[in-house]
């Protein structure tokens, strides 16, 4: 097991179908995960609390949708989502990473798949988590108004702190590290996700970059810092 997962990491997820749940819950007790269960987008939120580590949450519910969840969790947390959808076209997976979501998972879906995506999604946040608790001095990249402490996970613009999901952190260190260097959609995502790029992926890169753009320009319709280099993908400028 990867050492940043315990026994302690605390899974809920969020499904109405109940066998849909019972399944998931048992693969992920089997990896030692601390599972809660929700059947419902309203039941979820009564149950969200700060010591949840990561949420799978199924699209299509009966009360409100796994979309409308997602929106009203990053109101206040930066949680990991792992979105389960049996829609599986472009629009919705943008749909998914505008709500908030971090990745999707196909229905119907496989044990090995479930689990790589629930592991790969936790390593991430818990490494962006370690902001709290700095191990060495830090290491700062500057640009502009713009600042990051590699070691602590932090970003600010002109003094403030920025609130940033992990993938969006993780882009934006990933560009900040190389001023003026064009960065590829595939580029950024085999760097960000650590998976093979598709072409389908084209589409959630540029659903981050505009997350990102508005938590960082002042004007994200005429962005100056994260800009798009027209056929070939984004640098830092």
């Amino acid at each position: 097991m990867n050492s940043v997962i315990t026994e302690k990491t605390r899974i809920m997820v969020v499904d109405d179908d109940k066998e849909i749940r019972e399944v998931i819950s048992v693969l992920l007790t089997n990896e030692n995960f601390d599972v809660i269960e929700a059947g419902a987008g309203e039941d979820a939120m009564k149950l969200m609390t700060a010591n949840i580590d990561l949420i799978i949450l199924d699209v299509m519910m009966p009360d409100i949708s796994g979309y409308q969840v997602s929106r009203m969790i990053r109101e206040s947390s930066n949680v990991p989502i792992l979105f389960l959808t049996a829609r599986t076209q472009s629009s919705d997976l943008v749909l998914g990473y505008s709500s908030g979501g971090d990745d999707y998972l196909a229905k119907p879906f496989s044990y090995p798949e479930l689990i790589a995506r629930v592991k790969g999604l936790l390593r991430r946040y818990t490494v962006y988590q370690g902001k709290k608790v700095p191990t060495r001095k830090s290491e700062y990249i500057e640009w502009g108004d713009l600042r990051i402490d590699c070691c602590r996970n932090m970003a600010w613009k002109c003094g403030k702190e920025l609130d940033l999901t992990s993938t969006e952190y993780r882009i934006l260190r990933l560009l900040l590290a190389h001023p003026g260097q064009v960065f590829s959609a595939q580029n950024i995502y085999e760097s960000v996700w650590e998976e093979p790029f598709h072409s389908g992926d084209s589409n959630s890169i540029m659903v981050f970059i505009r997350r990102l753009r508005g938590k960082i320009e002042d004007d994200p319709r005429r962005p100056i810092h994260l800009v798009t280099v027209w056929g070939k993908g984004y640098r830092i400028e």
